[in-house]
């Protein structure tokens, strides 16, 4: 007599995607209150995706992009970029995680830069850090001071450069140590509308060309709308996706379609837009009804 076969093991949430988060929960602390920052969050972002993480002031997305840049820990949850756990990694990890694996941009231009190093020693930083030979610090530092158009700049300081290629700068600065993924938080936040669509092409430049995965957080809709895929947040969790797709007409004229879809996170939970919620008066309960090819939501009548 055969024995019963046990039950086939679900695939791991996440196991080919390079970002994972599952019910990724921040806890902070003031005072003698607690305040969730990330309240129970599920992301995956694959090898050499570009996205944009987008979301009101609070929202939480500035606590995920410090959490996978390995500024900040979890409270609870899971959090990995490739191999990296960012719940258990030891201080020694963290350090070398945000050493190789990462390169981080932030918005204040002259926090990614020091004002009395030029551009290419400032480049050559964290590859001094990371104890890399002089010859290739140097070939590394020309290959990027090309890819981002700033050559120009490799000997001027902070000072003697615009904002735009400060930024462009600090993105080379990012990328010196060949990392995997690079994060920006609101890169373009202090630039005005045309040096902003440059510093994002720069970006855009290294994601192609390095093959570095991507992940800006913005305000600015024209930003995130250069990307195929828009992350919002909302409350802590992710509430939409924006995909977005070039398709050629039977003319042979190209146009970008793009669709909205809401994110049910791991536990079946969808947020429905503020929105939909006042125009049908949905408040604390409401009624699911089970269709042939959909989910039906009704509004409490009592």
């Amino acid at each position: 007599m055969s024995l019963p076969q046990p039950p086939a093991r679900a695939a791991e949430f996440g196991r080919d995607a390079l970002i994972v988060c599952d019910n990724l929960v921040r806890i902070y602390q003031t005072g003698s209150i607690e305040v969730q920052a990330l309240q129970g969050l599920d992301l995956l972002v694959g090898a050499g995706e570009m996205i944009a993480v987008v979301g009101a002031s609070g929202s939480g997305k500035s606590t995920l992009l410090s959490i996978l840049a390995g500024i900040d820990a979890p409270t609870a949850g899971r959090a990995r970029v490739g191999e990296a756990d960012l719940l258990t990694m030891s201080r020694s990890d963290r350090v070398r995680y945000r050493r190789h694996t990462v390169g981080f941009v932030r918005q204040q231009t002259a926090a990614n830069l020091i004002p009395y190093l030029t551009s290419r020693e400032v480049i050559e930083m964290p590859m001094v850090a990371a104890r890399r030979p002089a010859g290739q610090r140097r070939a590394r530092a020309d290959e990027l001071l090309a890819a981002l158009d700033v050559t120009d700049c490799a000997d001027r300081r902070p000072a003697q450069m615009s904002g735009g290629q400060q930024q462009r700068v600090a993105i080379a600065v990012a990328m010196a140590n060949e990392p995997r993924v690079l994060f920006a938080d609101e890169p373009t936040g202090e630039l005005d509308t045309a040096t902003s669509a440059g510093v994002f092409e720069a970006l855009r430049h290294v994601n192609r060309e390095f093959g570095v995965t991507v992940v800006v957080v913005t305000h600015d809709p024209e930003v995130s709308g250069q990307v195929e895929r828009t992350v919002a947040i909302r409350d802590g969790r992710t509430s939409s996706e924006v995909l977005r797709r070039t398709e050629t007409s039977s003319n042979g004229d190209t146009h970008v379609i793009a669709e909205e879809y809401a994110v049910m996170d791991r536990a079946g939970r969808v947020q429905i837009p503020r929105e939909y919620r006042e125009a049908l008066e949905l408040t604390r309960r409401v009624r699911l009804a089970l269709e042939a090819d959909h989910v039906t939501i009704h509004p409490d009548p009592s």
